[in-house]
């Protein structure tokens, strides 16, 4: 069985085809969203509208919360909740209740999925290191579990100790747990402007992070035609 994971699509349009298209290559059986589909970009709509009618199984992300909700968003980063008020703004009702309706975490065959942290997902913490992932270990009833949230694409791994690094494809080791970061479709933060997904190969035991180009220029004027922040579009070509 050969899983595609991906997390973090903002409302990339651009990005998410590019990524499904890429899926279709890669003799895949099951898709799996680890959440944020909205947010930061400009195709909010379309993106949900597409994950919904695939029907795969998906995690809150905090975004999905925000967008679907009317919380105040005091404390919030500026551009972030701009673009939270005007993704508001683009969903039906329909659209607000089935993100609201999203669980935290979730167990799909032999893995867990969710967005943020297993010690408190609904706090949407982040885990950028290895004393951060240390804390969801405790919480990690499977060998693999897999997380999105920082854009940044790592895995953290748990026999003894905690260990953690960037990774391109990677064999599991039975004797170990793994926190493993799968990078963002639509806002990659770890200076690397491509769009990122992960295959999971079941039968092979391997891990794989898989890197696309994709329309960016496309993706940033329609930021820019929408008046949301100019920071949302330039960070995209940079990758972070």
């Amino acid at each position: 069985m050969r899983y595609a994971i991906i997390a973090d699509i903002h409302g990339n349009l651009e990005a998410f085809q590019t990524v499904l298209n890429d899926i279709k290559t890669q003799n895949v059986q099951q898709v799996i969203c680890l959440g944020d589909v909205v947010g930061y970009n400009a195709n909010p709509k379309e993106c949900l509208d597409m994950v919904r009618a695939m029907n795969v199984p998906i995690v809150k992300g905090n975004h999905d919360e925000y967008c679907s909700s009317e919380d105040h968003l005091e404390g919030f980063n500026p551009h972030a909740a701009e673009a939270v008020i005007w993704t508001r703004n683009q969903l039906s009702d329909a659209d607000r209740q089935w993100l609201r309706d999203l669980k935290y975490t979730r167990m799909v065959a032999n893995f867990t999925i969710v967005h943020a942290t297993l010690d408190a997902p609904q706090r949407w913490g982040y885990v950028f290191d290895k004393l951060a992932a240390a804390a969801s270990f405790p919480y990690q009833n499977t060998q693999l579990c897999f997380f999105g949230h920082t854009h940044v694409p790592v895995a953290f791994m748990r026999d003894t100790a905690v260990r953690g690094g960037t990774y391109s494809k990677f064999k599991i080791d039975p004797a170990k747990k793994y926190f493993i970061n799968v990078g963002a479709v639509g806002q990659p933060r770890d200076n690397n402007p491509k769009a990122g997904y992960v295959v999971y190969d079941m039968d092979a035991s391997t891990i794989e992070l898989r890197r696309l180009d994709y329309d960016i220029a496309t993706t940033q004027q329609k930021i820019r035609d929408a008046g949301l922040p100019e920071r949302l579009a330039e960070r995209l070509e940079f990758g972070r």
